[in-house]
């Protein structure tokens, strides 16, 4: 089975442990997801089986969106509720129009500088064991996109938000700079991921539903060719069905005669003249071909 399951992800469990119980649920050799959810996380992880597993890369880049609990008032050392407070403001006088504002400030390009607790690594060691150990290291900040920032509710010392953003947002990095920015500190309180690229929650499985789940085309099951549709298409002929699946090059004589979206996008989904899946490919200005980047049948 190579299937890509839209997952509601559990409370308090890692996405690795999350990943463990669709395999043993669907009973899959190999099983991988597209983008890590943190354990205080719920939402939508992507998890792919099998030759599926190969597609990982190309869901983890799509946008996001997230809903997101920030307590005001508190930050803590990891930036979220499961860390120790570091500072706190007791008495704080606060307006929906000043959150607001501070939400806004972030809207569009920004630089963010990633938190010590994350899994991206310095020479060889992911961040948070040397958080753990109390040793920090400087961090690059990273260009992200903030599509939008929305203020929900406003319940002081509670504010809730809905995020839309690029792949490479920590939303808990985007509250504690929000509380910096109105003076009385911030973590992240609650976080649900909502949407990755067209994926949503309202069509996702939690384990337990997985269980009794059909096959693909069913709620929250997709086929590898179904899970990519948002990446065009192109139909070969029978005679270069050879060469694509040696992973060989198409050359492509006149460029001009492919779909615009073929030549600017991230991929190009290579189908048999009936419609099979055959391989990911990518179109190369420079040499005026389509390289196989992944190739599923061998």
């Amino acid at each position: 089975m190579d299937l890509i399951i839209n997952l509601n992800k559990p409370k308090d469990i890692t996405s690795h442990d999350a990943v463990t119980e669709v395999k043993k649920i669907l009973r899959v050799k190999k099983a991988g997801h597209a983008g890590t959810l943190d354990p205080m996380a719920t939402g939508l992880l992507l998890v792919c089986t099998n030759k599926a597993t190969r597609l990982a890369p190309y869901f983890s880049s799509l946008d996001k969106e997230y809903m997101a609990v920030m307590k005001l008032g508190e930050a803590t050392d990891t930036q979220d509720a499961y860390g120790k407070v570091i500072s706190k403001t007791e008495k704080f006088d606060i307006d929906k129009t000043s959150v607001e504002e501070a939400l806004g400030s972030f809207r569009g390009r920004i630089l963010q500088r990633p938190p010590m607790f994350s899994a991206l690594k310095h020479e060889g060691q992911p961040l948070y064991k040397l958080a753990r150990k109390g040793i920090e290291v400087e961090r690059k900040p990273r260009e992200i996109n903030i599509y939008d920032i929305a203020l929900i509710s406003f319940d002081l010392p509670y504010v809730k938000i809905r995020v839309s953003c690029s792949k490479g947002t920590y939303i808990r990095t985007l509250c504690d700079d929000t509380g910096k920015k109105l003076g009385v500190g911030a973590h992240l309180f609650e976080l649900e991921r909502t949407a990755v690229g067209p994926f949503r929650i309202e069509n996702s499985l939690t384990p337990e539903d997985l269980k009794t789940a059909g096959g693909p085309g069913s709620k929250g099951v997709h086929s590898m060719d179904n899970a990519m549709s948002w990446m065009p298409e192109l139909k070969i002929s029978e005679s270069m069905i050879k060469a694509v699946i040696h992973g060989n090059p198409l050359k492509i004589n006149d460029p001009s005669k492919l779909p615009a979206d073929l030549i600017r996008g991230e991929g190009i989904r290579i189908k048999s003249p009936e419609g099979e899946l055959l391989a990911i490919g990518r179109f190369s200005s420079e040499k005026t071909l389509i390289k196989m980047d992944v190739v599923f049948v061998t």
